[in-house]
């Protein structure tokens, strides 16, 4: 991992995030859920030791957690197996190779939250990532009568929100990111302790237009982590190019979710650019007024979207073709957002032109966007004049 840290520093990525397998036995998806204690036969000098390496490296240190689930190959469930969801008299289903921790009950957040409160009062953590990755099933609990279990779903989201409470409060500092097998958990509820959800498990840019989009309907860009993974895509195994994926990636929290050290020299030239890219322009990304340009579920070859900022003296829009097409009709993009009466420049092209007519008549498409599958371009937009 330290390769991949040095990397990351090199390239001006601000975090590196520590993902499933630091605790426990957790060699396998089998096991160790439950069991929140680092494990020193990964890192011998223990999660303070890499934590303080990724701070020395100029990057902030980020931690995966699922604290919901319990493994049935655990010490917790070794304990406590009724914690765990199940109705008695039956075996309870196992999803993803784990069971419900019931949070419900107090005594069982309370221990949860003890293991989680002795790591984070001794590692330097800037993120947490609270995984949430299989569906409620059994549910019982052992400490409420039969005529009351119809009580369990919402006591159990209560108390998630009270240990959520908790935690936000006494580490005031730390990001939480909400995730349930991607957006399954993208609710005011979550974002009110955790502000950012991971949108989707789904990674590929062709997909994540329609996700994001989607998503933007109810939800801002800031709200959305988003990152370019790897390709081929290990959902669908489509391959896009390093441009278009960061282009995609761009519309939320952007982030990399692959090994630097597998990229060329060309494409870690590439990633060092659109880090400093997204920095340059992250405030307008994140917090300028969103626009929806042209929708996926059009059935149309063009999407397109962006971000104003509150004085209108500075755009970005981004615009992506899914498909190439010989002879391909000519595509009309207009701007929205604007001041009608302020002149802009808009990166790439050679003249001045006023708001009215980037968002009435608009101007066409470069050909070449056409030229191969899943292509994208940037317009960066910038008043040039005061208002006429």
């Amino acid at each position: 991992m330290k390769p991949i840290i040095d990397q990351a520093a090199n390239l001006g990525i601000e975090m590196f995030v520590l993902d499933d397998g630091w605790f426990g036995h957790r060699d396998n998806d089998n096991n160790s859920l439950g069991d929140w204690f680092e494990s020193r036969a990964k890192l011998p000098g223990g999660l303070g030791h890499f934590a303080q390496y990724v701070h020395q490296r100029g990057l902030k240190f980020g931690l995966w957690f699922e604290p919901e689930m319990v493994s049935a190959d655990s010490e917790l469930y070794h304990k406590h197996p009724d914690w765990a969801f199940a109705v008695p008299g039956n075996t309870p289903l196992v999803g993803r190779d784990q069971y419900v921790l019931d949070f419900s009950r107090q005594d069982v957040r309370d221990f949860i939250e003890d293991e989680i409160t002795a790591v984070l009062d001794q590692v330097q953590i800037d993120y947490i990532k609270w995984d949430m990755n299989r569906s409620l099933t059994d549910v019982f609990t052992q400490s409420l009568p039969a005529d009351r279990q119809g009580e369990v779903y919402h006591r159990y989201v209560l108390g998630l929100y009270q240990m959520l409470n908790h935690l936000t409060k006494r580490y005031p500092d730390i990001l939480f990111e909400s995730c349930s097998g991607g957006g399954g958990r993208f609710d005011p509820g979550m974002l009110y302790y955790m502000p950012q959800t991971w949108t989707s498990d789904n990674t590929d840019a062709v997909d994540r237009l329609n996700i994001q989009y989607g998503t933007s309907l109810v939800y801002p860009p800031v709200a959305m982590g988003s990152h370019v993974s790897a390709v081929p895509n290990s959902q669908n195994g489509r391959e896009t190019s390093l441009e278009m994926r960061a282009a995609v990636a761009m519309g939320g929290n952007f982030g990399y979710e692959l090994d630097l050290n597998q990229l060329s020299d060309g494409e870690r030239a590439q990633v060092k650019e659109q880090v400093a890219f997204y920095k340059q322009h992250r405030h307008l990304i994140q917090f300028g007024t969103f626009y929806r340009l042209r929708s996926p579920f059009d059935q149309g070859n063009l999407v397109s979207w962006g971000m104003v900022d509150a004085k209108q003296r500075e755009a970005i829009y981004f615009v992506y073709t899914l498909s190439a097409r010989a002879n391909a009709d000519l595509q009309v993009i207009k701007f929205a957002g604007l001041d009608p009466n302020t002149r802009y420049r808009v990166s790439g092209m050679p003249d001045v032109y006023s708001g009215a007519e980037l968002m009435q008549i608009g101007f066409y498409l470069d050909p070449a966007a056409y030229r191969g599958d899943y292509n994208q371009r940037i317009y960066t937009v910038n008043a040039v004049e005061e208002k006429a």
